[in-house]
């Protein structure tokens, strides 16, 4: 992995656990806001009384119990003789209908017709009378044990019971016990608490003219929070992939430096066969390297990269391989070789391809040394192939051991000027070379980018 994606790894990873990190803090904030969250559901008489209500989170069931009695209310001692209040033990179910905990309820009961409280039953009932323009608050702890003599409420007395009045306009309010004898808060995900009272209401008058609201609090688990448990899978995926990378990354960089101690192993070893093939010849001494280096600037420009590059690079550096079998006596003859003795050379290619055949650890290796004296009309050697029957490499490698030979002092010239390399390179377009290899040559020429691996020839 280069430095350049590495960086932006390092930056894509960073901008995910930035993203990751505020949607947990997000979920967190989102659940802690949502506790502190008073929920209202209110209702007026006929939509809870003798009925079962169910909304989103809570569901409420107030259906008096059948077992019931009567009561004579004498208010005026007249002497009444028949039951004219009825009493109604109401439980007032209130089920929890979401996924979460209910951890805090209270509910207020408003009268809008006149009732008595007998009694009430776990929790404490906070009673609010209205009376001569004042508002009297109370708060009994248990109905059961209510004592009068502690209290300034509206009282009525009938058969040695004391009721609370209750007219329209006053409320009572609920608060659920806590005690582990008479637990009602809290209230789990689906199940309920029934906490209970019982008043008297007129005989033979429709009890529906009450008010009910519930104020509750949901308790909602971090770990149940849908947000939570999204952003937490992908902090997970995050913590794996990252560590993947890490590991894979180490694995990469352990491959990449015996990646590059392979390919200096190679490159030494190949250079070292080609320093005994250049060392036959002290005039071209240096030539394979120099041509293996312009064949990788040709091929850089027509848009080869990374281990393509190496590729190509061993493959020129090994062209003139074949040479180990030429004699001595030929390669430095410095007048004009006769038929046998050019035939002898044009051999090399043959010689070279057969070496290299052997080297299967580079794909393609032989096509460098077996064609790079193929010329682009067809008139070259060995095979006489034209145009782009003639491999790629060996094309390239023509150019690049075509620009070397005319750059160097041979034993019977001396190097040609710029211009004049210049000047052939362009009239053998098309003839000797591939014009299209030709024209990235002559811009690296004119460029001067080869003069940069140029030395004293």
């Amino acid at each position: 992995m280069n430095k350049n994606k590495r960086k932006k790894s390092i930056i894509g990873f960073i901008i995910a656990f930035i993203i990751i990190f505020s949607c947990l803090l997000a979920s967190v904030v989102r659940v802690r806001l949502y506790n502190k969250k008073q929920h209202i559901e209110s209702f007026v008489g006929y939509e809870f009384l003798n009925k079962e209500v169910v909304r989103k989170n809570i569901g409420l069931s107030v259906i008096p119990r059948t077992s019931t009695w009567g009561k004579i209310f004498d208010f005026n001692n007249e002497g009444l003789t028949d039951n004219n209040y009825q009493a109604y033990t109401y439980d007032f179910t209130i089920l929890n209908n979401s996924k979460d905990r209910i951890n805090d309820f209270h509910f207020k009961l408003k009268f809008n017709q006149e009732a008595y409280i007998s009694q009430g039953w776990n929790g404490a009932i906070e009673i609010h009378q209205f009376r001569d323009d004042n508002e009297y608050v109370a708060t009994v702890p248990d109905l059961r044990d209510f004592n009068t003599n502690d209290y300034n409420f509206d009282i009525f007395r009938v058969d040695g019971e004391e009721l609370v009045v209750m007219k329209p306009g006053d409320y009572l309010v609920y608060w659920p016990s806590s005690t582990l004898n008479a637990k009602e808060i809290p209230i789990e995900a689906n199940e309920a608490t029934t906490p209970g009272i019982i008043m008297y209401f007129p005989m033979n008058v429709e009890v529906e003219n009450l008010s009910f609201s519930l104020y509750y609090k949901i308790h909602r688990m971090l770990a149940t929070d849908v947000f939570f448990i999204i952003s937490f899978l992908a902090l997970i995926i995050w913590i794996l992939v990252l560590i993947i990378n890490i590991i894979t990354t180490q694995k990469i960089k352990k491959y990449m430096i015996q990646h590059e101690r392979d390919n200096k192993i190679i490159n030494e070893s190949i250079e070292t066969f080609t320093g005994f093939i250049d060392a036959k010849d002290p005039y071209t001494n240096g030539h394979s390297k120099r041509v293996a280096i312009y064949t990788r600037m040709i091929a850089k420009e027509l848009g080869f990269e990374g281990d393509e590059l190496d590729r190509i690079y061993y493959i020129a550096l090994l062209h003139d391989c074949g040479k180990i079998g030429v004699p001595d006596n030929i390669l430095d003859k410095p007048s004009r070789l006769t038929g046998e003795e050019f035939e002898i050379i044009k051999a090399h290619t043959l010689m070279g391809g057969e070496i290299l055949k052997r080297f299967k650890s580079l794909k393609d290796v032989e096509l460098g040394a077996l064609f790079h004296h193929e010329r682009y009309d067809g008139g070259g050697y060995p095979v006489g192939l034209v145009g782009e029957e003639i491999p790629l490499i060996a094309r390239i490698i023509c150019v690049a051991d075509a620009y070397d030979a005319m750059n160097t002092n041979r034993i019977y010239r001396n190097k040609l000027d710029r211009e004049t390399i210049i000047s052939e390179i362009e009239k053998n377009k098309g003839l000797q070379f591939d014009p299209k290899i030709a024209d990235v040559m002559l811009g690296l020429i004119k460029s001067r980018k080869v003069d940069l691996v140029d030395t004293e020839k």
